[in-house]
C-alpha cells in the first residue's frame, strides 16, 4: 500500500546525505517503473523536470526509452538530492545516485539497504527494489492506462510479457476494465481522471 512505500522513503536518514539520495532513489523507482540497475544508471541529464520524463539509455538488451516520472511527490525528493549532489567535490561527470564518492551506487547496497529500511519501518514481510517496479505496474493498469503504455514504460519486448508480468503481480486487466465501467477489448488512452492516482498500493 502508499502507507508501505512512504513508510520505506520515510525510514531513509533525514540529515545525512545519503539518506536524502535514498530518498529520491526510491521515489524514482516507485514513480517510473524502472529497474534498479536502470536508475543507477541514469545521469543527471536524463532527468527533464520540463517535459516530467526521465530517459533509460540502457535498458535491457541495452535498449534506450523514455520514461513518465508519474507524480509530483517525487520531484521534490530529486530536486533536494540533486541540489545536495552539487556540493559534493567528487560528483562532476558522475552518475545521479552517486556515492559520496562520485562513483556509481552499487546494486548490492540496494540490495541490503532495502530490508534494513523495511526493519526501520516496521515492515515484516520481504522487502527488495524491484516491488516498486511491481507496483508502478499494477498502478498503471488499475488507473486504466493502455497495456501498450505499460509496455513502453517498463521497457518490455512485446505485449505478451507485459500481459504476463501483470498476471505475476496480481492485476487481471477484466476485472481492472470492470471496475472503471470499460469494456473488454477497449483499452482507451487514459482520460484525466484515469491517470494513474497520487496513491500506490506495493505488490510485493
Amino acid at each position: 500500500m502508499e502507507g508501505e512505500v512512504r513508510a520505506l522513503v520515510g525510514a531513509c536518514s533525514k540529515r545525512a546525505v545519503t539518506g536524502i539520495r535514498n530518498k529520491a532513489l526510491l521515489a524514482v523507482l516507485w514513480r517510473t517503473g524502472i529497474r534498479i540497475s536502470e536508475a543507477l544508471d541514469l545521469m543527471p541529464y536524463d532527468v527533464d523536470f520540463e517535459r516530467g520524463t526521465v530517459r533509460v539509455r540502457r535498458g535491457k538488451g541495452l535498449k534506450p526509452r523514455t520514461t513518465v516520472l508519474n507524480n509530483l511527490d517525487c520531484v521534490p525528493l530529486l530536486c533536494d538530492w540533486m541540489r545536495r549532489r552539487e556540493q559534493l567535490a567528487a560528483v562532476d561527470g558522475g552518475s545521479l545516485f552517486c556515492t559520496l564518492g562520485g562513483t556509481r551506487t552499487a546494486t548490492s547496497y540496494i540490495r541490503h539497504l532495502m530490508p534494513r529500511l523495511a526493519a526501520r519501518a516496521g515492515l515484516s514481510r520481504r522487502v527488495h527494489a524491484h516491488a516498486l517496479r511491481h507496483t508502478h505496474a499494477a498502478d498503471l493498469a488499475i488507473a486504466g492506462v493502455p497495456v501498450l503504455a505499460i509496455q513502453q514504460q517498463l521497457g518490455h519486448a512485446s505485449l505478451s510479457t507485459t500481459h504476463e508480468y501483470l498476471k505475476r503481480v496480481g492485476v487481471r486487466l477484466d476485472i481492472a476494465r470492470s471496475i472503471r465501467g470499460v469494456a473488454p477489448g477497449r483499452d482507451t488512452a487514459p482520460t484525466r481522471s484515469q491517470r494513474p492516482p497520487a496513491s500506490a498500493h506495493l505488490v510485493w
